[in-house]
Parts: structure tokens; C-alpha cells; sequence
């Protein structure tokens, strides 16, 4: 059986089909942009980054810093850090030297 709708009715309703997919192609574009692609990823990093800092800032910081007074850092956290500087500088300069 036939569909017996207004054409003006089927004509609308195509239109507003047209303009959904118009913007949904629109949409896509955007999400795919590589300009946008990389704006997300630099937000993202950025987003990382800030979490990172905050962590080591908790691990060095016993007590964090308020209204310009400098907080107090924990001295073994330091320790630790320049163990580990000082470890993986040295892996370094052994790799590179066997490799001559």
C-alpha cells in the first residue's frame, strides 16, 4: 500500500533530513580537522601535565605553599629525586659510551 502523505509535508521533512545530515557533516569535519585534532591533544597534554605537577608538588611539599610564605618540602622526597636524576644520567653515559 502506497504512503499517501502531503507532498508538501514530504517536502518538509526532507528538507529538515537535508539540514541534520548538512550538520552532522559538518560536525564530522570539524572533529577531524587536523588544526582540531591537535588543539584536543594539546589540551589534553596540558590537562596531564597540570595533574603531574600537582602529584610531584604533593610528594615534595609537606605542607603547600599559601599567599607567597614558601611551603615546607620534604627533604627525603628531594633525596629521592636527585637519586633518581642522578641514576638514570649515569644508565645514560654508560649507554653512550659502549656504544663507541
Amino acid at each position: 500500500m502506497a504512503d499517501r502523505r502531503d507532498p508538501e509535508a514530504l517536502e518538509r521533512e526532507i528538507e529538515r533530513t537535508r539540514l541534520e545530515l548538512a550538520r552532522t557533516i559538518d560536525e564530522l569535519a570539524d572533529r577531524v580537522n587536523p588544526r582540531n585534532v591537535a588543539e584536543r591533544g594539546k589540551a589534553r597534554l596540558r590537562e596531564q601535565a597540570g595533574q603531574v605537577v600537582q602529584t610531584a608538588r604533593s610528594f615534595v611539599y609537606t605542607r603547600e605553599p599559601e599567599d607567597g610564605e614558601p611551603g615546607q618540602i620534604n627533604p627525603k622526597a628531594v633525596a629521592v629525586g636527585v637519586g633518581v636524576a642522578v641514576t638514570l644520567t649515569a644508565m645514560v653515559l654508560l649507554k653512550r659510551r659502549r656504544r663507541r
